[in-house]
């Protein structure tokens, strides 16, 4: 499987850098595989730039030059538009859709999100994940909005099988993670997991430093979360960063990371667990009164054989 993970790399640097790098790689994601028909040089008139801004770019880009940039672009173009659907998970939908065509769209891509998320699974890390937090006295997950808003999912569901997980503040992060020491685990979540200068990458040397075990959640490529941290699992990575009507499948794929973690925690202890789960939600959430007859529990329960 190829992984799609320069685009992602171009459009950040043509939003970090409002030069060369701009009008190159904004260039490229508009054509993406149509970018064959062009030559170099046509390419360099485009952009208003030259041939050797062009091979200065793909070096900035990690590769010796402008040919094997080219390579890897095309390719990841070409599998991009070949195995997923024509729907453009930045832009699912339009002005003209319906309804139907806007509850088909998103929920195409969201599958697509889950499939290309079960694919990427490293299943040793998944079990090197779970090790960890089942391991660890504290469990704190980081990241910003809206990556800390799910994980205040993930915590519930943790601590309904006794598993006490915080959710780092984004204005409290700092603090909450130097008080984190061996022993302790962070979560850390970020799709681009690029910048070090910002949160939650900054504290990773630090948390590192002291011995805190570390989980990383991020999207593909050579990232700086890849780079700091042995434990990672991949987020979805056909979004661009900036420009998308909404995280559709990041946040979907997210979501099905942490349900992955929970599930593999709930069944490395699977009856005690269970056991401990329902228990807790008849005497915790006992004002819940299902309609639909499928979800009701325990009404005839004394007829059963």
């Amino acid at each position: 499987m190829i992984a799609v993970y320069l685009f992602q790399k171009i459009e950040e640097a043509a939003v970090r850098y409002n030069d060369a790098r701009k009008n190159i790689g904004d260039f490229l994601l508009l054509k993406k595989s149509k970018i064959r028909d062009y030559s170099m040089q046509q390419i360099a008139e485009q952009t208003y730039t030259s041939k050797t801004t062009l091979f200065r770019y793909a070096q900035s880009m990690g590769y010796s030059g402008w040919k094997e940039f080219l390579q890897d672009f095309l390719e990841e173009a070409n599998y991009t538009e070949n195995h997923y659907s024509e729907v453009d998970p930045n832009l699912p939908f339009m002005p003209n859709d319906t309804t139907e065509s806007i509850v088909k769209k998103i929920t195409k891509i969201q599958i697509e999100s889950l499939e290309e998320t079960a694919d990427q699974i490293d299943t040793y890390a998944l079990d090197k994940a779970t090790s960890m937090i089942l391991s660890s006295r504290y469990i704190v997950l980081f990241g910003i909005s809206p990556n800390n808003l799910l994980g205040r999912v993930l915590k519930r569901k943790m601590e309904s099988i006794g598993i006490i997980m915080s959710v780092a503040s984004v204005d409290e992060s700092g603090m909450v993670s130097a008080a984190l020491k061996e022993g302790d685990c962070a979560v850390i979540v970020s799709y681009s997991g690029n910048n070090d200068l910002r949160e939650p990458m900054k504290y990773i040397k630090p948390l590192k430093d002291r011995g805190v075990n570390l989980i990383g959640i991020t999207g593909g490529g050579n990232n700086y979360i890849r780079q700091n941290i042995d434990c990672v699992l991949t987020i979805s990575s056909r979004e661009r960063l900036y420009s998308k009507i909404s995280n559709f499948t990041s946040e979907e794929s997210i979501m099905h990371i942490f349900n992955l973690l929970y599930a593999c925690c709930f069944a490395q202890n699977f009856d005690e667990n269970y056991t401990h789960k329902v228990q807790n939600s008849q005497e915790l959430e006992y004002r819940r009164n299902a309609s639909l007859y499928s979800m009701r529990e325990g009404e005839f329960d004394d007829l059963k054989e």
